[in-house]
């Protein structure tokens, strides 16, 4: 039994033509693009580039197309596994590859030419993406769509339509695709990565994650009536699922949010460690130690 439960989750793929083909497309114009730009550029955009983007392009895949779409409907567990690799897996790699440059790259001359160019010329579309990735804005703009679609009638009025379903899921995309563009400021951004900034910033989405987790884990009562009767490829209760959901979100999401935070905290004491002091005082210091040395050595 347990052996057909396994195989149900491996097995249990239904890839959507249209989105697959997006991805690919995208993926393909990339790749295109990066060896193209890497001629040119090849410091700013290294192998590990590549595969981040790709990576993060083949984890929206298998979040769509995978057992944890196709069981989402009937497991919690699986839905909240599926949206923590839409908000926190694939946005930070599809950000790591600096993807700008090498989908524009990618694209015929005439096309940037005639439609892209008016637009980046634009000082009013200049001007949201401006906004748009400032920490304030990308901040909220990811968690008010993380709680807003975990509230239970958008959750429910999500299960019940599959477009919306795919709204929700474009929604968490790159609304955290923005969230983790000012952390990581990809190339060619003018502008420095967060650094003692970014640990508030994400400790405070940390804090949001935790509210919500610890709800799933500690209600005591179903929140989305749907899976109370909804068909089980796997041998746990309703209840227990939430709290599996809420625990997986918990740990896991934690992790996405704690270990850039411990990373930028020991890079700054590593930089900001004891302070360099002037050839002068060196100077000093350096003869001091010499006539130390030769008082012992007499």
């Amino acid at each position: 039994m347990e052996y057909s439960y396994l195989q149900l989750l491996l097995t249990n793929w239904d890839v959507p033509p249209v989105t697959s083909l997006a991805l690919a497309v995208v993926a393909i114009l990339y790749a295109i693009g990066w060896n193209r730009a890497r001629k040119t550029r090849p410091q700013d955009l290294s192998r590990w580039r590549l595969v981040a983007f790709l990576s993060g392009i083949l984890s929206i895949f298998v979040a769509i197309a995978s057992p944890l779409d196709t069981v989402s409907e009937s497991l919690l567990f699986m839905h909240m596994a599926q949206h923590f690799v839409l908000m926190s897996i694939a946005p930070p790699l599809i950000v790591l590859g600096a993807p700008l440059v090498p989908l524009l790259r990618a694209l015929p001359r005439p096309v940037i030419h005639a439609c892209l160019g008016p637009l980046f010329r634009s000082q009013t579309v200049r001007s949201f993406f401006r906004n748009a990735t400032r920490p304030s804005i990308s901040w909220m703009a990811m968690n008010v769509s993380y709680v807003g679609w975990h509230v239970p009638a958008a959750y429910e009025f999500a299960l019940r339509s599959e477009n919306w379903h795919n709204v929700e899921h474009a929604c968490f995309l790159f609304t955290s695709i923005l969230f983790w563009w000012p952390v990581i400021r990809p190339w060619p951004s003018h502008q420095r990565p967060m650094q003692l900034s970014a640990m508030p910033y994400l400790l405070g989405a940390d804090l949001v994650n935790t509210g919500v987790s610890a709800l799933f884990c500690f209600s005591g009562m179903l929140i989305y009536p749907s899976y109370a009767n909804a068909d089980r490829p796997l041998p746990i209760s309703p209840l227990n699922d939430q709290v599996a959901a809420g625990s997986f979100m918990w740990v896991f999401g934690s992790l996405v949010f704690l270990i850039p935070v411990a990373a930028i905290f020991m890079r700054v004491l590593s930089v900001r460690g004891p302070s360099k002091l002037s050839p002068t005082a060196s100077a000093a210091i350096s003869a001091e130690q010499l006539r130390y040395v030769q008082r012992k050595a007499v």
